[in-house]
């Protein structure tokens, strides 16, 4: 692909858009709609647009990166990248992660892929995780809603991943190729059971799977195969902060209240717990 051009879409009117120039800081279509990129080097594709979705804050960015870069999910991560490179079949692997937060589980793929050649797209609606996310190698990071057509063509990816975050199976096999995976990471019933009560955290539903699938089945997917994957953590106070800072929850959780908690709780031993489920297109 020549240095200008891109796999993205633009949000106003689906055109391909392209680099203006070398310096790969602005977007363009041919009817003249521009993207400038910020200063830490992601696009934001909601400029005038909004979104009815809360954005991950700030401090809760920074809890995730805290937690993650603690090795406490790399197993997950591992597992992820294993199962892209398992179905690898070429020498080019194009992604979009779709809900990406600071791009971890992105990042694992990318530097653990036997392609030579990448082109990842990272999604999510904080800008702030998208600071982030601007920062790894061969990767387009634009702050979009994921519940909106997908900025991406038609069968351009050969992996979509959505890990905890929002599903959209309609545009997931919109943007994928017949032969692609697709990764979703769900949370299981007993995932965090340990400290979701103490901490005043959002639990798992039951019954999730099944729901699952039958939106995926609805879309044209298949589920190819489901892993469980489960382990144990042990978490020092500071650990369980991010944790339950970086989440959902840490739209309402008062920081102060919630250090007073996990200091009375001390350290723990928290069960992880996930369903790594691989959809691929219906023949």
């Amino acid at each position: 692909m020549p240095s200008n051009e891109t796999t993205v879409t633009c949000p106003v009117c689906e055109l391909p858009l392209y680099f203006k120039d070398e310096s790969r800081k602005t977007l363009v279509c041919d009817s003249d709609h521009r993207f400038d990129a910020a200063k830490q080097g992601y696009f934001n594709f909601l400029t005038g647009k909004g979104t009815n979705f809360l954005e991950d804050t700030s401090a809760m960015v920074q809890a995730r990166d805290a937690f993650q870069s603690r090795g406490h999910y790399a197993p997950l991560a591992n597992k992820i990248a294993e199962i892209v490179r398992g179905h690898q079949e070429s020498s080019s692997l194009d992604l979009l992660d779709a809900g990406a937060g600071t791009g971890y589980y992105l990042n694992r793929i990318l530097g653990t892929s036997t392609a030579t050649n990448h082109d990842a797209l990272a999604l999510d609606i904080s800008r702030y995780a998208m600071r982030r996310a601007a920062k790894l190698p061969h990767t387009l990071a634009l702050v979009w809603d994921v519940w909106r057509r997908l900025p991406s063509a038609d069968a351009s990816r050969d992996v979509v991943l959505n890990c905890f975050a929002p599903h959209n199976p309609a545009e997931f096999r919109r943007v994928l190729r017949d032969h692609g995976l697709c990764i979703v990471v769900t949370g299981e019933p007993d995932h965090l059971n340990e400290v979701i009560e103490p901490l005043d955290m959002l639990s798992v539903a039951d019954g999730k799977l099944a729901s699952l699938v039958e939106k995926f089945d609805a879309n044209d997917f298949q589920l190819k195969h489901t892993e469980q994957l489960t382990y144990q953590m042990d978490l020092n106070t500071e650990d369980l902060y991010n944790l339950a800072f970086m989440g959902p929850a840490g739209h309402h959780l008062q920081p102060e209240e919630l250090r007073n908690k996990v200091q009375y709780l001390g350290e723990q031993r928290v069960t992880a717990s996930f369903g790594v489920h691989v959809f691929i297109p219906k023949a």
